[in-house]
């Protein structure tokens, strides 16, 4: 392995570690694990996963309906309404803000949107 090969894991390393100490993400730890603790929140996400599934389902057999969609748009209000969840998406949107800053860090000495194209090969 190439010694710029091992800058870079390096390098990578450290950013790894810098955003797991970063306040945003110690925030977003926390609001998760509020939500996975509350079992209020985790029988409406079961529910909510669910009624999107069966939904998700009728739509491929082409038999999905608009009263359907609403209830899943329901249950995912009703879910989203809850503070702990309002907080745990708070924190999540704060957090994803912070790794498109990274993102445009990394991609902009490359000419590249780094973090669109890299899982992909053929973008037309």
């Amino acid at each position: 392995m190439s010694t710029q090969t091992t800058r870079l894991e390096e390098l990578g390393r450290e950013l790894g570690e810098a955003i797991a100490d970063h306040p945003k993400y110690e925030a977003y730890e926390e609001a998760k694990a509020a939500v996975e603790a509350d079992d209020e929140a985790q029988e409406l996400i079961t529910e909510f996963n669910q009624l999107r599934e069966e939904f998700n389902v009728a739509r491929q057999m082409g038999e999905a309906t608009q009263e359907g969609l609403q209830k899943v748009q329901a249950k995912q209000d009703e879910l989203h309404s809850m503070p702990v969840m309002k907080e745990y998406l708070l924190a999540q949107a704060e957090m994803v803000g912070e790794l498109e800053k990274v993102n445009e860090a990394i991609s902009e000495p490359l000419a590249v949107d780094f973090g669109g194209e890299a899982g992909g090969c053929c973008n037309d």
